[in-house]
């Protein structure tokens, strides 16, 4: 008696076959949703704390230009003042959500842009890292820019710039925003903002660029000595051997007064620096966001601005000349 028809070994072969590729490729889609969703967690989660430290740097930077306010009308017996004062130029701050550093870099700390004169224009360039052919004809450029044209003729620079898409001429006069900078022959974002070099031991370090060393509101007497950047210095005047020891004193403690900047040194460039600024100041605040379990973050978010301490009997005792969401650094 013949008994019923049984299925193929084969067929039961591509039955298994066929759902074990169907697993498969189910847990491959679960693998990129997931893998998906995560990314996405992350990306939110660093968005959110990229928007909490921004809120956390601007908060500092109310909070430098209070400090900036009060320093004068609270000194200490002893000297300098619970807030800010010309010889603490950078001020820790503690907040609940996080740690700020806030920056006072008088714009006297710089050269004035529009008339500092070409041969200290080119060491500038030159220290900062240029090179020597291309730092001439940046400074070249620059004279060009902010000097009348006689009876309007279009220089070589304008012919230069006539050509390029979009085309512009150069203003040839005072430059107004030190951005304008950036319009000039030869000059680039990262010669302008700096970058970073390698140090012997292999780690990135900062290097100012032309920002950090000239303004439109530089000083033309008196340079904040706290504040200068070493590009400067050298270019005033000062030895490479005087700069490193200017740098090393005033990471050790900042210079107070005129007495103790007189004892560091004399001669050339050293009569052009001062203690403290003058109205106007940049403010640039870096803070980091304090994690769950009381550590510091890694993520940093940079906010600055240029402000002006009005007359006593303005409405407004500061001014906000500028604001940058990302501030640059030295």
């Amino acid at each position: 008696m013949g008994t019923g028809r049984q299925p193929f070994p084969s067929r039961r072969g591509a039955a298994l076959l066929a759902v074990l590729w169907l697993t498969a490729c189910l847990a491959a889609i679960a693998f990129a949703v997931a893998n998906t969703v995560r990314s996405e967690t992350e990306r939110t989660s660093t968005a959110l704390d990229g928007a909490r430290a921004y809120y956390l740097a601007t908060g500092a930077i109310e909070r430098g230009m209070l400090y900036l306010l009060w320093g004068a009308e609270h000194t200490l017996p002893q000297g300098g003042s619970r807030y800010y004062w010309p010889g603490a130029p950078v001020i820790p701050m503690q907040f609940p959500s996080g740690e700020a550093v806030v920056e006072f870099m008088p714009e006297t700390a710089k050269l004035n842009i529009n008339s500092v004169p070409p041969e200290e224009l080119l060491r500038v360039l030159v220290n900062v890292g240029t090179d020597p052919d291309r730092a001439r004809e940046i400074v070249m450029a620059i004279l060009d820019w902010r000097t009348p044209s006689a009876d309007g003729a279009l220089s070589p620079f304008d012919s230069f710039y006539l050509s390029l898409q979009p085309s512009f001429r150069a203003r040839h006069s005072s430059i107004e925003e030190i951005e304008e900078l950036l319009l000039v022959r030869g000059m680039t974002p990262e010669l302008f903002y700096g970058t970073y070099d390698r140090d012997p031991q292999g780690r990135l370090a900062p290097r100012g660029g032309l920002r950090a060393c000239v303004s439109v509101f530089g000083g033309r007497d008196r340079i904040d000595v706290n504040s200068v950047h070493p590009a400067v210095l050298g270019a005033i005047g000062l030895a490479p051997d005087e700069v490193q020891g200017l740098i090393a004193r005033r990471t050790a403690g900042p210079i107070q007064n005129l007495e103790q900047l007189r004892a560091l040194g004399r001669g050339p460039g050293w009569d052009r620096l001062g203690v403290g600024g003058n109205t106007i100041f940049t403010l640039r605040a870096t803070a980091r966001l304090r994690l769950p379990n009381g550590q510091l973050s890694d993520l940093r978010r940079m906010v600055a601005a240029m402000v002006k301490v009005m007359p006593a009997n303005s409405e407004s005792p500061l001014h906000i000349l500028r604001w940058y969401d990302n501030a640059w650094s030295n």
